[in-house]
């Protein structure tokens, strides 16, 4: 029992993708498929990188 529902559920889902229209961004796909990064990497502010140099360093967490 339960398979009647389940089946229903999928064949409506494959429905709605059969007739649905997308719009599709091939440009997005291109770069997404390059790997090109969507937006540029900033740099990591100086300030926070002296503050947590000591964490960084040790292997096995914060000094205690």
């Amino acid at each position: 029992m339960g398979r009647g529902r389940a089946k229903a559920k999928q064949t409506k889902v494959a429905r709605n993708l059969k007739y649905q229209t997308l719009d599709t961004d091939f440009d997005q796909l291109q770069r997404e498929l390059h790997g090109e990064p969507e937006r540029p990497v900033e740099e990591p502010d100086p300030e926070l990188l002296e503050k947590y140099a000591d964490y960084a360093d040790s292997e096995s967490g914060p000094p205690k």
